[in-house]
């Protein structure tokens, strides 16, 4: 049985700027824990100040292996000025434009979990070409339209590797949320239907699932 974080580590996330509710952040806890096991990489796209990264990096610590988490930084749709998920404290007083890197490293720094991260900042299409290694976990939290939650699956799913684990969050089936789920609703789909991955749980809006078949993860 998969232990849970560690008291320090819960109360990071806890107190980290972030929209992941604890039973979620609980579970992808538990994701990361087992996929650690397979002594490969966790990564996780969708950075934002460092909330969901502190209990990636203390799997990861755990099982001795590294989290990685990719963002450009700059804030997905819903996070812009005049939305509902802005925060002003993350806007770049000299440049006007959203800047979450500095509150993240701040987040990790309370954690104490500098030293189990690598933080590769930019956008993750441009990123994901380059990659070329297998990964233990894949963690989808990026941005909510099809065409970004469509390119993070596209680009990262196919190095999970065979018994490692896909998570993706916001998953929301009902169509009255369109702007919020849908995408990452559509992307839990394809990736059912491709036959490569099975789910494994389901905890609120996260999906947990396993890789099961050949690494091709073309729509």
């Amino acid at each position: 049985m998969v232990k849970g974080p560690e008291a320090a580590v819960l109360a990071a996330f806890e107190a980290a700027k972030g929209f992941m509710p604890l039973d979620e952040g609980l579970a992808l806890y538990a994701a990361a824990a087992e996929a650690g096991r397979l002594g490969l990489p966790l990564l996780e796209i969708g950075t934002y100040c460092g909330r969901s990264t502190v209990l990636l990096a203390g799997a990861a610590r755990a099982a001795g292996v590294t989290a990685l988490t990719v963002d450009h930084h700059r804030g997905s749709e819903e996070q812009q000025p005049g939305w509902e998920y802005h925060d002003p404290e993350t806007v770049d007083p000299e440049l006007g434009v959203m800047d979450t890197l500095p509150a993240f490293r701040r987040t990790l720094n309370r954690a104490g979990l500098e030293e189990h991260v690598v933080a590769l900042v930019g956008r993750s299409p441009q990123i994901a070409a380059l990659w070329a290694h297998p990964l233990g976990l894949v963690f989808i939290d990026g941005g909510h339209t099809d065409e970004h939650a469509g390119a993070d699956y596209e680009g990262w799913a196919p190095h999970v590797a065979e018994g490692g684990l896909l998570v993706i969050h916001d998953v929301f089936p009902d169509p009255v949320d369109e702007f919020t789920g849908q995408a990452p609703y559509r992307v839990h789909q394809w990736a059912l239907a491709s036959g490569e991955f099975t789910e494994v749980s389901a905890t609120g809006s996260l999906r947990v699932l396993r890789r099961t078949g050949a690494a091709d993860a073309h729509r």
